[in-house]
């Protein structure tokens, strides 16, 4: 497997596909789940000609089930360890949900100010922060996150097919047609994953502030949003989001559900294709 080992002595598992001298496109996937969420739009992206790299966040997927450091600073920073060790340069970052998170502290920490980065996209994001506080009162109330918390310590594996069955893909929708196979793989990158790295991640995703990120990141920033979406609602999320970047642009999709890069990646890619080339 390739993976890099980063200064605190982690093991994170990376993909590398496509020419070393291609333009980098980085990766950086949604909770409970690993970088094979993105394979879809890796093979587009390979298709059209760019280098891929998905990574695996530290207790999810193939990285290493480490007990601690389940938060932004060290997620953003264990990218950075996959972006110095492939030495990627003028790289777009995409992140989706709780790696919209992880990317954006990435961009502002790392990539920004050491010049490696060219761009950021966030999907059905977590920024600017997810849980309602006295600065934040449309954000969800801490019992929702609380729900998330008892749901996986009383029983992960039928946690993770209820929430793929229902609001995750939208299949809870009238009208929709659920996947079984979406559903189950859904459910198998959960399971690949450390009990205690997914249980600890919900307050990294829920409660970490990324005003000051986000007020801080000058390169071309698409965040994009579903606004039925039933995981992070866009009212609280891109739509707070868009105001405090710089140079930002907001793509809001009717009725597309939280996966949507799943349920609608037709769609999808061609965006990310136009606002790359752009």
């Amino acid at each position: 497997m390739s993976t890099v080992t980063t200064k605190h002595s982690v093991e994170i598992y990376y993909k590398d596909w496509g020419p070393n001298d291609a333009r980098p496109i980085v990766f950086h996937h949604g909770w409970p789940l690993s970088s094979d969420d993105w394979d879809n739009q890796m093979l587009f992206f390979l298709s059209n000609g760019y280098r891929v790299v998905g990574i695996d966040r530290r207790g999810h997927g193939r990285s290493a089930q480490v007990s601690d450091g389940h938060d932004m600073d060290h997620y953003a920073a264990d990218a950075a360890a996959v972006v110095e060790h492939l030495d990627l340069r003028n790289a777009v970052h995409i992140g989706h949900s709780t790696g919209g998170g992880e990317a954006t502290r990435y961009v502002a920490r790392h990539g920004q100010p050491n010049g490696r980065v060219a761009k950021l996209i966030i999907i059905g994001a977590v920024p600017p922060i997810m849980v309602k506080t006295a600065a934040n009162p449309g954000g969800l109330p801490i019992e929702v996150f609380d729900g998330l918390r008892k749901a996986l310590a009383d029983n992960r594996s039928q946690f993770y097919i209820d929430l793929p069955t229902g609001p995750f893909y939208g299949f809870n929708r009238s009208g929709a047609n659920p996947s079984q196979p979406v559903i189950q793989n859904w459910w198998r990158q959960g399971m690949m994953g450390s009990a205690k790295a997914q249980y600890d991640s919900i307050k990294a995703f829920s409660e970490t502030d990324f005003t000051e990120d986000l007020i801080s990141i000058d390169v071309p920033t698409l965040v994009m949003h579903g606004d039925d979406d039933q995981i992070v609602p866009i009212a609280a999320a891109a739509l707070l989001s868009i105001k405090l970047l710089k140079n930002g642009t907001l793509k809001v999709y009717k009725k597309f559900p939280h996966g949507m890069c799943t349920t609608h990646a037709d769609v999808v890619n061609p965006d990310l294709l136009a606002f790359i080339k752009r």
